[in-house]
């Protein structure tokens, strides 16, 4: 332990934010040291809670759409960001393809893919919005056209790989010197991506059909552990306690018992007024999660309920699940509960939002039906020094998540080396 800090000894919330404004650079010099040791995310989305007593992160996304929902600011703001790490990837890098989404019809995510383009365009390289998924074009058609929330037209071409590279079906001779990835995998595509030579990121192989959410909050516990011992820190001030179970199948009730003795055992762990979240450890959109207040509510699951936690986007089945504590927001909006949501690039803060939702309470799900997203311009506060204000915290707490999320892909990576 740092000896000049010994006298620290941080037990509060308010304690962890006075300690945060005023050792800024210092925290930051410790997660930039970590981050050496780990494969970061290209890119990032992390969403965490404030309740009265602590922080926590509560879904951490490695393939982000929601680039429109940053405010123009850091939008502009983030634009050195992005270069710097494109450049990463190689010096010579000029044209980047953004392998997308497929689900077109969403027009907010047609607006998330026009800023981000956008972005990099405006970071000096080419850009174009490129899939693989057949289904989207006609026989012998090598682009759509399509128009976004915000009345973008936004066209996608089609790619295919030839010789183990990634190419435009009908511009065969233009080069992709970088795959950018903004597409989460839920379901995979048809592609061998170790025969891949495209330079490409993130990796393609942290897709929800290989990554696990369970995983990412063991990571992250050993990472904020080690965080609050270097800095005398109490670690129930940044984590959400949890539980994990696999092999569960909601449709026939097999493990139910087991999930609800599970939510019990967590529940003697906290405050009797909080509630549990139940999500699907490969979940993705807000799906896959239900709230409960014990091991009742699990055993009286009606099959309504069991069929959300059953399937989930690309109608992937659920079978394993992380038991998280429930993290009662105190943000409001127009008195409406809110949460955060932080934007990363090369594990570097660039922006974020609020996510509101006037149809729920401050401990349901907010990543639901009824979801407004409120922005907040980080980069606002940047110019006033920022290691003053709430969103360093956040930060700090995000960018720990991120180092996580890099213990992971390190892990995804050894294991396919093998």
């Amino acid at each position: 332990m740092n000896e000049k800090l010994a006298p620290y000894t941080i037990n509060n919330k308010y304690e962890f934010d006075k300690f945060v404004t005023q050792n800024w650079n210092m925290l930051n010099e410790y997660i930039d040291s970590k981050m050496l040791q780990v494969t970061v995310p290209f890119y990032s989305s992390i969403d965490i809670r404030e309740s009265k007593s602590k922080y926590a992160p509560i879904d951490n996304n490695m393939y982000p759409a929601g680039f429109n929902n940053l405010c123009s600011l850091d939008q502009e703001e983030s634009i050195p960001n992005f270069k710097e790490s494109i450049l990463k990837l190689g010096n010579n890098i000029q044209n980047v393809c953004i392998l997308t989404e497929s689900h077109t019809k969403n027009t907010f995510y047609l607006d998330n893919l026009f800023y981000l383009r956008k972005i990099i365009i405006e970071a000096g390289f080419n850009v174009r919005l490129i899939s693989p998924d057949q289904n989207l074009f006609r026989e012998n058609e090598h682009f759509i056209s399509l128009l976004s929330h915000s009345k973008f037209e936004i066209i996608i071409e089609k790619c295919i790989v030839k010789d183990d590279l990634i190419i435009l079906s009908q511009n065969q001779s233009t080069p992709i010197d970088l795959l950018l990835i903004n597409n989460d995998q839920s379901i995979p595509f048809d592609i061998d991506w170790q025969k891949i030579k495209t330079i490409m990121a993130p990796t393609p192989f942290a897709g929800w059909f290989n990554r696990h959410k369970i995983k990412h909050f063991e990571y992250y516990k050993n990472v904020a552990s080690a965080f609050c011992h270097e800095f005398s820190i109490s670690p129930d001030l940044i984590q959400a306690k949890f539980r994990s179970l696999n092999n569960i199948d909601f449709s026939n009730k097999d493990g139910l018992q087991t999930l609800a003795q599970k939510v019990n055992s967590l529940k003697d762990e906290i405050s009797p007024e909080q509630k549990i979240f139940i999500k699907a450890s490969k979940g993705t959109y807000g799906m896959g999660i239900n709230v409960v207040s014990s091991g009742d509510d699990i055993l009286n699951m009606n099959r309504k309920t069991r069929n959300k936690l059953n399937i989930g986007k690309n109608n992937i089945k659920f079978t394993d699940i992380i038991i998280q504590e429930g993290i009662q927001t105190v943000i409001q909006y127009d008195n409406m509960p809110a949460e955060i949501t932080l934007y990363l690039v090369g594990g570097k803060s660039i922006g974020g939002f609020m996510r509101v939702n006037s149809q729920k309470s401050p401990d349901d799900n907010l990543n639901s039906r009824g979801m407004v997203f409120k922005k907040f311009c980080i980069s606002e506060i940047r110019q006033n020094q920022d290691h003053k204000a709430k969103e360093a915290v956040y930060t700090i707490i995000a960018r720990l998540s991120v180092l996580a999320s890099g213990h992971e892909i390190n892990d995804i990576l050894s294991k396919k080396e093998k």
